[in-house]
């Protein structure tokens, strides 16, 4: 996971399954120049209707639909996965609201290549209901994190964190419209890090 600046682009696939706010918030970035090395070469969604099929359309990346329920199995259709995006020939594969439990077989597939963005403080509230629970225990702060993806569930090594002050009057979309925009500038940032070199592997 090593990358020469002006020698080498860190090749991005994206993997979707609703909006792609996040998504977005890269494309704008790679847009804009600020997406370092990094540029998304590919868009896969599990469901047609995302939006984010849409968002990658409008700014030119190829994109890819596969359901799983053309599957019989989780097992099936993370095979049929990786072979969709091994055809790009990722160095990193973004999960960007993917809703989908990857097999460990798929995880193994791409370790220290697979990156994902989850809305809390993490070790703190793994899983859902994220800012719920975070209301629910009086903290002064939620946030979100980006971490490397192992087979267990959101336990990966953390890569970088942003912090969001928690006020007496958030509710549960209120704490999750702030998280979700402090998200939008915490992962373009540490995909331009991961390609130049500045965060490592």
């Amino acid at each position: 996971c090593r990358f020469l600046r002006g020698l080498y682009l860190m090749r991005v696939v994206c993997l979707i399954s609703g909006k792609g706010t996040n998504l977005q918030a890269l494309i704008d970035w790679q847009a804009n120049g600020l997406l370092g090395d990094a540029r998304i070469v590919a868009v896969i969604s599990n469901t047609a209707a995302a939006l984010g099929l849409e968002r990658a359309g409008n700014a030119g990346i190829p994109t890819k639909i596969l359901s799983q329920r053309d599957f019989s199995n989780r097992c099936a259709f993370d095979h049929a996965l990786i072979q969709f995006i091994d055809v790009y020939e990722p160095n990193l594969v973004v999960l960007a609201g993917f809703m989908r439990i990857l097999t460990s077989g798929f995880v193994t597939h791409y370790e220290r290549r697979l990156i994902n963005i989850h809305p809390s403080l993490l070790p703190k509230y793994k899983g859902l209901n994220t800012h719920k629970r975070a209301l629910g225990a009086g903290d002064k702060n939620a946030g979100a994190t980006v971490h490397w993806v192992t087979p267990e569930l959101d336990a990966g090594d953390i890569i970088r964190q942003v912090k969001v002050p928690i006020s007496r009057e958030d509710t549960e979309e209120t704490l999750k419209a702030k998280v979700l925009n402090a998200e939008h500038s915490l992962y373009p940032s540490v995909i331009r890090d991961l390609s130049l070199g500045l965060i490592k592997c």
